[in-house]
């Protein structure tokens, strides 16, 4: 089993700044659309918080890049490409494998930190540049951004369950404590040099910390059939879906 550390939604480089925390529920926002997209801000209601947290870069009817994808039917859609889909699958990230979403968010008169939002299991692995149109034509009916056009030629969308979590859980934050947002409370399962992008070993802290690279989207850790892992990415979802 893998597990893999996916960081999405606003931060100071995309977006211009964190993404807030509303009546105690973690609201990740998307990044601007990079060229692909029918989904407006404004369409996901998240006009308002979007350009209070981009201090007006951005406006409510701007498009977005609405990725991942959480659907009524439970379902999450993530799509990845170019050099972070690459890793992904030279990693061997596969059906069965775990997606944990994070982002860097704000409560008002806070911080900034790090927290897991979402998560995608993984049920199928869409290739959009082999894939049937009837499957594609799916997926751009859903408005996906990777299925409305191609990004890079391995171009690809993981689905399977998933959620976003309705209330921001101390258990769901990454961050330390006293901060900054880039210093973790490592998970005790979670081995020195077990995290792709972070083999140094001066960033494996005492006190189970971890000092994470400052940009990165997509953290691969090879689980195996670990006990430890399993329950703590058991509670994890539970986190998510309690509420």
């Amino acid at each position: 089993m893998r597990i893999v550390f996916s960081r999405k939604g606003f931060d100071s480089a995309s977006g211009g700044g964190p993404s807030p925390v509303i009546d105690g529920r973690p609201v990740s926002l998307p990044i601007p659309s990079g060229g692909y997209s029918r989904t407006s801000w404004a369409d996901l209601s998240l006009g308002d918080h979007v350009e209070h947290a981009s201090r007006g870069r951005h406006k409510a009817d701007d498009l977005c890049h609405h990725d991942p994808m959480f659907t009524d039917r439970g379902e999450c859609l993530l799509g990845q490409c170019g050099a972070a889909q690459t890793h992904l699958a030279n990693r061997g990230v596969g059906v069965g494998d775990w997606f944990v979403f994070f982002g860097l968010f704000r409560a008002t008169g806070e911080a900034p930190h790090h927290r897991i939002f979402g998560y995608l299991h993984v049920t199928e692995i869409v290739d959009l540049t082999d894939c049937t149109a009837e499957a594609r034509q799916e997926l751009a009916a859903l408005d996906h951004p990777h299925a409305l056009g191609l990004h890079a030629r391995n171009d690809t969308i993981y689905r399977g369950p998933g959620k976003v979590a309705t209330a921001a859980s101390s258990g769901l934050r990454l961050t330390v404590p006293e901060g900054p947002p880039s210093i973790w409370r490592r998970p005790e399962w979670l081995r020195e040099g077990e995290l792709s992008y972070h083999d140094r070993a001066d960033r494996w802290l005492p006190e189970n910390r971890l000092q994470t690279v400052a940009r990165g989207q997509e953290f691969v850790a090879d689980a195996g059939n670990r006990a430890a892992a399993r329950k703590w990415l058991n509670s994890i979802v539970a986190a998510i879906e309690s509420h």
